[in-house]
């Protein structure tokens, strides 16, 4: 039979694509060269009065690269490896929790990203069920500032963030959260409401999807038989990065709970 490491890649890969946030919110590379992936920036668009004669613009996009600069790795210990991957559920259940806590770290990581590097941060001294609905309207006002487009913009918050909202007549009492933390059918001021527990300490931040790319490899999923015991172990090395590639499409809040 042998070990089947697409196998074992899917798996794990389905797991993470179902839970991660990074994947829903952000942009995705044209091309990918190895390690190094590369982003296409759309320039801005020019329309002028008409007199009769036309000119042409040409259509300007810049290419911006990006090498994956973090690295996770997982290590999954067993009896038999190959006994395991011929039964979907001891396959499910071995690769789960380790796609997961890949997750979590590579959110944590892109998050982090968007809001360190966010063309503008909004302050806020105190947040409360009365006020942090009009907070989030805001942070959709400075992207329509700023000409994001209308469509594919997000709001990132936390669960307390969320619980929030949950007491503000403008939002749903029972927020549906699904496994990649959209909240659904869940919009403030054009922003689609994401929850994670990733994002860094009293920070939220809205953007529009085009603003933050990101991208990641499964790389080296491997069989091995382990010296120090009668068991085997697959293990892999995830290498991802993320990239602001439109500060201006990202607005940030520092908030402290009342």
């Amino acid at each position: 039979m042998g070990f089947k490491r697409t196998l074992w890649e899917a798996t794990i890969l389905n797991h993470y694509h179902n839970a991660s946030v990074a994947d829903a919110i952000c942009v995705k590379p044209v091309s990918k060269q190895g390690e190094k992936v590369i982003f296409s920036v759309a320039g801005e668009g020019a329309v002028k009065d008409y007199t009769g004669k036309v000119e042409y613009t040409d259509a300007t996009t810049t290419d911006v690269e990006m090498i994956f600069d973090k690295k996770k790795y997982f290590a999954i210990q067993m009896d038999d490896v190959e006994k395991a991957q011929t039964n979907l559920p001891v396959l499910q259940t071995a690769t789960e929790e380790h796609a997961y806590a890949l997750v979590e770290q590579v959110d944590k990581d892109v998050l982090a990203k968007a809001v360190t590097e966010a063309g503008k941060t909004l302050n806020n001294d105190t947040l409360n069920q009365t006020n942090v609905y009009d907070q989030i309207v805001d942070l959709g006002t400075e992207l329509s500032k700023n000409k994001a487009p209308k469509a594919n913009r997000f709001v990132v918050v936390n669960a307390e963030i969320l619980g929030l909202l949950a007491k503000d007549a403008r939002f749903t009492a029972n927020p549906v959260v699904l496994a990649n933390g959209i909240v659904e059918g869940q919009k403030i001021n054009g922003l689609q409401v994401v929850t994670s527990e990733e994002l860094p300490a009293s920070k939220i931040f809205a953007m529009h999807k085009s603003a933050l790319g990101y991208d990641k490899i499964l790389d080296k999923v491997e069989k091995l038989r382990l010296e120090s015991s009668f068991g085997e172990a697959v293990r892999g090395l995830g290498v991802y990065g993320a990239k602001v590639l439109k500060p201006k499409g990202i607005v940030a809040l520092n908030y402290t709970i009342a």
